[in-house]
């Protein structure tokens, strides 16, 4: 019986190796996990339900985003990398100004007259992302004070931030990729 080939692509090799190293963990028995269990652990850090999804879901080609104007500031250009040509953002960077600057890019998502409870929010997030970490992201919205949330963390509002020159380019271009 012959092999099949059955690509993977994987966006972050650091989000999908530290998913994976979870799932191990995750993993108690005295043994290594088998075969089957190892397949749906690569498919699930790679961003699949499971082996079975990866295999039916045909190879999308990588997204090519258009190159970003040229009046745009280097941050601004370096941040939209991490968008993908629907503007929806791929990786977190490692680089702390860009993953503030990345923030903007989803805080636009939410109306500022209404609020959210949790499981609002991360739909709103799992819809602006694609690397699996809503929870990340829900977290560092609320940090750098762009969203508010209740201490039992039932609501969530967003907070009427001033953002600056950068962040009004980056939001802009990215209105543009999403319509």
């Amino acid at each position: 019986m012959a092999r099949e080939s059955l690509p993977l692509f994987v966006d972050d090799l650091s989000t999908f190796a530290k998913s994976l190293r979870a799932q191990l963990l995750q993993h108690e028995l005295p043994q290594p996990p088998g075969h089957q269990t190892l397949l749906n652990m690569l498919a699930r850090a790679a961003g699949h339900r499971n082996l079975q999804t990866l295999k039916a879901r045909p190879p999308a080609p990588r997204p090519q985003v258009a190159a970003p104007p040229a009046d745009l500031s280097d941050i601004v250009k370096r941040t939209l990398r991490l968008f993908d040509e629907q503007g929806r953002l791929t990786r977190l960077p490692v680089k702390r100004s860009l993953q503030l600057m990345a923030l903007w890019g989803l805080w636009m998502h939410f109306d500022a007259k209404r609020p959210y409870t949790e499981r609002e929010v991360n739909h709103i997030l799992t819809a602006w992302h694609s690397f699996g970490d809503y929870c990340t992201l829900r977290r560092d919205l609320v940090t750098q004070k762009l969203m508010h949330r209740t201490p039992d963390s039932s609501v969530y509002t967003k907070l009427p931030a001033r953002p600056d020159e950068d962040a009004m380019a980056l939001m802009r271009t990215l209105r543009q990729l999403a319509h």
